[in-house]
This record gives C-alpha cells, sequence and structure tokens, in this order.
C-alpha cells in the first residue's frame, strides 16, 4: 500500500542576522502549509549566516536563548507542521559554535538534534578559502530521527562528499536522508547535482536537500538549487535560484521497492583497505 507524503524545501537567502532569518523562513513555511506540505526543510544556517575573511560567521546564541529555534518551534506548533531546521549556529565551548540541526515536532518541541561532522576547510581559489574548523566544534555521532511520518538521516552540507555516513544512515533504517546545506556557487555548479543523485543511487533512499541561494553579507553566494530525489536518483523538483518553497510528493513505499531491485545495501561485502593488501612485482 503506497505511504504519500508531501514535503516542502524552503529555499531562503542566507541572512545576516536572526530577525531576517526567521521572516524569510516563516513566510515560506506559511505557503508551502497553504500549498499542502506535512514536512518542511530549512537548508544549513537558516539562523542567519555572514563571512568575515573567508571566516563562516553566523550569528550565534546558546541554544535555550536562540530567536530563531524558539521562533521555529512556535511557528510548527502554529502551523501544525513537523519542521526540519537544517542547521542554526549555536553557543559551543570558548569561542566556537556548533553547527547544528533540529527536529522539531507539530506541537513546537524539539524531538531530535545534529552537530555537523565534516567541516568545511578548503581552498577553492586565492580569494575564496573556508575553513569552518576556526570557527565550529565537529559532532561525532550519526543521527536518524524517528518521526510519524518518515525515518530522518539528518547531514550537513559538506557531509554530501562522505558516502559512508550516508551508508551508515540508510543501513540504519533511514528512508528520507536530508542535506541541508549553503553550497557555494561554484562547487554547485560543478558537484551539487551529481553528488546527490550519487547519494540517492548509493543508498536507495529519497534525499532531500534543502540549500539556501543567494550573496552572503561579507562575501561569498550559495548555490539554491534546493533537491528532492527518488531512491532511484530521479530529480522531482529543483529549486532553481530563486527563493521560494520546492515541493513533492513522495512515496516511502519506494525505498523497499528500490532496495528490492538493488540490493547493493545488503550485498556490500568486507573487504581489506588497500594499505594492507600485499603487492607482488611480475615475474
Amino acid at each position: 500500500m503506497p505511504r504519500p507524503l508531501d514535503i516542502a524545501c524552503l529555499q531562503t537567502r542566507p541572512m545576516p542576522d536572526f530577525a531576517s532569518a526567521l521572516s524569510a523562513a516563516t513566510s515560506l513555511a506559511e505557503a508551502a502549509v497553504e500549498l499542502g506540505a506535512e514536512l518542511l526543510f530549512l537548508p544549513e544556517y537558516c539562523g542567519g549566516l555572514r563571512t568575515d575573511a573567508g571566516r563562516i560567521a553566523p550569528p550565534v546564541a546558546p541554544e535555550a536563548e536562540h530567536p530563531v529555534l524558539a521562533g521555529l518551534s512556535d511557528l510548527a506548533a502554529r502551523l501544525g507542521v513537523w519542521i526540519n531546521v537544517g542547521s542554526i549556529a549555536v553557543a559551543g565551548p570558548g569561542e566556537k559554535f556548533l553547527n547544528r540541526g533540529y527536529m522539531i515536532d507539530d506541537a513546537g518541541k524539539v524531538r531530535g538534534r545534529y552537530d555537523k561532522i565534516h567541516l568545511f576547510d578548503v581552498t577553492l581559489s586565492k580569494s575564496e578559502v573556508y575553513r569552518e574548523s576556526d570557527s565550529v566544534v565537529p559532532g561525532e555521532d550519526a543521527v536518524i530521527h524517528d518521526t510519524p511520518k518518515a525515518r530522518i538521516g539528518h547531514t550537513i552540507c559538506y557531509d554530501l562528499r562522505f558516502p559512508e555516513l550516508f551508508r551508515c544512515l540508510a543501513k540504519g533504517g533511514a528512508e528520507i536522508i536530508i542535506c541541508p546545506a549553503a553550497f557555494t556557487r561554484l562547487t554547485g555548479a560543478a558537484h551539487w547535482h551529481v553528488l546527490n543523485r550519487a547519494r540517492a543511487i548509493e543508498t536507495t533512499r529519497f534525499i532531500v536537500s534543502a540549500c539556501a541561494t543567494g550573496e552572503i553579507e561579507g562575501g561569498g553566494a550559495s548555490y539554491g538549487h534546493s533537491l528532492i530525489l527518488s531512491p532511484w536518483g530521479e530529480i522531482l523538483a529543483d529549486g532553481g535560484e530563486e527563493p521560494g518553497v520546492v515541493q513533492a510528493r513522495i512515496d516511502l513505499d519506494q525505498v523497499a521497492a528500490t532496495e528490492a531491485r538493488i540490493p547493493s545495501l545488503a550485498n556490500g561485502q568486507p573487504f581489506r583497505h588497500a594499505k594492507d593488501v600485499t603487492r607482488f612485482s611480475a615475474a
């Protein structure tokens, strides 16, 4: 029997402060619910994002006092809908913060947390260098949100390049794996679609990746193109470059059906790492 679910990514712009970030999320959430969405997904750093001389410098607050988390919790309760907060910047130890995502239920209660594991430390060009680890404390735990709608594995942005995390979540029972992001335009144009499709195909799971879009105050820009993909790797919805609601009606029974056709998770075999394999020269 089909298990239909109406879902929506809220493709927001990177906002420089709490108030504008919450306002943007609220207006899109209201529109998505009007369109029938039952489960909403926000991008990475949806609580605000700026940069400062190549450093990721979002507005930060302690979890208990975070105005965007509180505002989105109130919004979920008012709309009667589950909301995935892709991530916000939460005060951490010392001068650093956590890039932390949340699952909020339809009564406004936080039901799960995920701290981004893989941090974005890259040199794209002489003028575009990012060192997320200078500011962020990495997470250590893979997380699956067990909701009445679906079992949802949570990753964030740069995690997309590490397929072992996605495989772990799929084998752990996730039906949907999300990757909220603020992917750069440069890397997005080159890799965003192919990486998302690859993760869907490898895991035979729905992939839902809400990505911020547009210029970032302080320098840089996010790619947009929030995606909803089927377990077969088909693009069901693509948000393009403008802010808006990116919606699709999915059937969760497709997960089991696709895995039965391509049982790559079950067919995996143990093997020795390359460094442990003795190599012999030709005689």
